[in-house]
């Protein structure tokens, strides 16, 4: 079995695999100062309700976009698992060509999504990844991976919004019926999500143009995709196991 880690700013997302399947996959909070114990027991726990032990584990693979915690996950499965991690960065096969100023710049975020993204739905494929930045990643037909653009998350603007006014509340993140509303909070809602939907519809457009290409896939991950994947119009697939897919063929092309 081979595990699989995603090191998000908001979440740190697991994955269990058995060959190419994803057997269980599990969820926990990141936090800068949850030390390696901490999150060696957590991630035990988990591993025993899916009736699994370490022993089971042939192989760890970690895609992390907070550098601060690296040696932190990397200690905890040294000590917990007796195994030494692949990490995704810089000099890593991947199977894309990344046509960037600085690859190493490119977050290892973006790069497994677009790794599963060529790789399982083809290309050329545009990835949009609804996290807590919203990131657009084109990638070629013939696998270059050309570049994007990377906008405040959804709920990173409802935040920002938030904290930045003195009488605007904290709200829940649904679409409301229609853009004209009748109270604050739904006039929120309306401003957010039909906000979100011009923005990616706009870039998503511009990002074809710019491509040249026919038959551009567009696929979105994350876990607010669905909430704007109606209205956009333009997505074709939502697929929320992106990351970890993608964490996972990364690794079988680098544990020789």
């Amino acid at each position: 079995m081979v595990l699989a880690l995603d090191v998000g700013n908001t979440n740190i997302k697991i994955g269990l695999f058995d060959n190419d399947e994803m057997i269980h996959s599990w969820r926990m909070a990141t936090d800068l100062v949850r030390t390696a114990d901490e999150y060696g027991i957590a991630l035990m726990q988990l591993l025993s309700s899916g009736g699994v032990t370490p022993s089971q584990i042939e192989g760890t693979i970690v895609s992390s976009v907070i550098p601060q915690l690296n040696y932190t996950i990397e200690h905890m499965l040294d000590y917990y698992l007796h195994m030494k991690p692949i990490m995704v960065g810089p000099g890593i096969k991947t199977g894309l060509n990344i046509q960037y100023e600085n690859p190493k710049e490119v977050g290892s975020d973006r790069i497994v999504n677009s790794v599963c993204a060529f790789n399982k739905y083809g290309g050329p494929v545009i990835v949009v990844d609804f996290g807590t930045a919203t990131t657009f990643n084109a990638i070629s037909k013939d696998g270059r991976f050309l570049g994007g653009c990377i906008c405040p998350g959804v709920k990173t603007s409802v935040e920002a919004l938030v904290n930045a006014t003195a009488k605007l509340p904290t709200i829940e993140l649904v679409k409301p019926s229609k853009v004209i509303c009748k109270n604050t909070i739904t006039n929120m809602q309306a401003g957010v999500t039909f906000g979100v939907v011009g923005q990616v519809r706009y870039i998503l457009e511009t990002m074809k143009k710019e491509m040249g290409e026919k038959n551009i896939k567009v696929v979105a991950t994350g876990g607010l995709s669905e909430l704007v994947k109606d209205e956009v119009g333009l997505i074709d697939v939502v697929d929320r196991r992106l990351s970890l897919l993608g964490i996972k063929m990364i690794y079988d092309l680098n544990k020789g």
